[in-house]
């Protein structure tokens, strides 16, 4: 049987003989490998982007809203805040109203919380301070309305005013002083209602008093950790359910309840769903140039065997087997896919990079990509030489010297 090492060298005997031919064979494996190690590693990078954004506005979030009136009251705030594993929470109502700051007026969304919101939000405060529950008619304000609504900036004891529709149809407008400016999170994925930069944050007493209302839009809940949110908001669904007066019955019926929940780990899983489906797209279109580098391995490989007919009945005279045949050339075709390996890897961790970089996700770059290239370039390689190698093993001796 012919040594491992012995085919080898004949293998890159013959590469070397050939070599620009060679190179763009290798070439379509080089470039498939780097396109499935690229999008694969966009694809971890937005699924750590996405993240990154979530977290941004909140840690181990839970938020259970309702659009019915008279539903949430302090009573159900202190079924959630006494249920385990709740952290932190802050009621809040929303509705957008208007801003005017010198003469100039804006809708922006107005947000009446506690001052637990700074806590359950990750509020990071770029200036001033938040909200507590001592205070009135203050108001912090997001990067957005301080930086970009209006033609001047707003800073930190400006005057603004607010005004909000009442429930009985009439305007409210009261006068605020800016307490403070929110730090732009930039999370880019949030929807606008849980994104700081576009809210104004004022206390929650004084936004029930302008709306006419004394119960709760929705709770901004934080668990005790990503571990327990999952069980948390299961428990808090229940214990709310019951309180709000629904049947034991219909406990798992989502429709029978007058508000909604969903937590932090819901929006991380819709939006990965959404990177996976994307990266599934571009890994199969990447995978389809990897097909055209094996079909190039394989024109390749039945050439050298046309080339080498007579080599080979020279080496089946000399005691070769069908199987030394077969592993020369399915060893020639390895290597070729190893070389492709090694320079599509390097070349995808060097593309994901700048790609990643370009398009502003995380790089984030798994050190099984690098096996994963290298297995499927030689994957690659192997499969695509075995039957221009099983066809040399073949020939017929006689024939093979005959050959002209």
């Amino acid at each position: 049987m012919v040594k491992l090492s012995h085919a080898v060298k004949i293998a890159l005997g013959s590469i070397r003989s050939a070599k620009i031919r060679s190179a763009l064979t290798t070439l379509g494996i080089i470039i498939g490998v780097a396109a499935v190690i690229v999008n694969i590693s966009l694809g971890v990078g937005f699924s750590q982007s996405f993240e990154d954004n979530i977290g941004a506005v909140g840690s181990n979030f839970i938020v259970v809203f309702t659009q019915k009136n008279n539903v949430f009251h302090d009573n159900q705030l202190e079924v959630v805040r006494n249920t385990q594993g709740v952290e932190a929470v802050s009621p809040v109502n929303g509705q957008i109203g208007t801003v005017t700051y010198q003469s100039s007026s804006r809708s922006a969304t107005i947000n009446g919380v506690r001052s637990e919101y700074g806590e359950v939000g990750n509020i990071v405060m770029e200036k001033g301070q938040f909200l507590t529950d001592q205070d009135q008619f203050v108001a912090v304000i997001g990067s957005d309305i301080a930086y970009d609504k209006f033609e001047r900036n707003l800073s930190v004891k400006n005057s603004i005013n607010i005004s909000i529709n009442n429930i009985d149809g009439t305007v409210s407008t009261h006068k605020f002083t800016v307490k403070g400016i929110v730090l732009d999170p930039d999370a880019t994925y949030v929807a606008p209602e849980l994104d700081p930069r576009f809210r104004v944050f004022i206390p929650l007493d004084v936004m029930q008093e302008m709306q006419g209302v004394n119960d709760i839009g929705f709770f901004f809940i934080k668990a005790e950790s990503l571990e327990v949110l999952e069980t948390v908001t299961d428990e808090i669904d229940e214990n709310l359910a019951r309180s709000v007066g629904v049947p034991s019955r219909d406990l798992d019926n989502e429709d029978a309840k007058p508000y909604v929940i969903f937590s932090q780990q819901d929006i991380l899983e819709q939006l990965n769903q959404i990177s996976t489906a994307l990266t599934s797209i571009l890994t199969v279109i990447a995978l389809i140039a990897l097909l055209v580098g094996s079909i190039g391995i394989t024109n390749i490989m039945l050439v050298t065997v046309t080339e080498r007919t007579k080599e080979i009945g020279i080496l089946k005279s000399l005691g070769f087997t069908y199987r030394d045949i077969l592993t020369l050339f399915v060893v020639e075709a390895a290597i070729i896919g190893f070389l492709g390996g090694i320079f599509g890897v390097i070349l995808g961790v060097i593309a994901s990079y700048f790609v990643n970089q370009y398009i502003d996700v995380p790089f984030v770059f798994p050190i099984s990509l690098i096996f994963l290239g290298f297995g499927i370039a030689l994957f690659v390689g192997v499969v695509a030489g075995v039957y221009p190698a099983n066809k040399a093993a073949k020939m017929d001796p006689g024939e093979s010297l005959s050959y002209e």
